[in-house]
């Protein structure tokens, strides 16, 4: 079995460590509220995309 001979530095740790940031989410404001959305998706406050109304949001009777 596979035994490390020296113990990893911090250092060296770190460097491998270094692409694993998270990165902060996209966001886009909607043309037509102004509401912020994810990029390429319905906004969830008007139901628009693209300038055109695509999902409904008013409550059904």
């Amino acid at each position: 079995m596979a035994v490390p001979k020296k113990r990893t530095s911090s250092s060296r740790r770190n460097m491998r460590r270094s692409h694993l940031a998270l990165t902060p989410v996209a966001s886009a404001e909607c043309s037509n509220c102004g509401e912020l959305k994810l990029p390429h998706h319905i906004c969830g406050a008007c139901g628009y995309y693209d300038g055109r109304e695509v999902v409904s949001t008013t409550p059904a009777a």
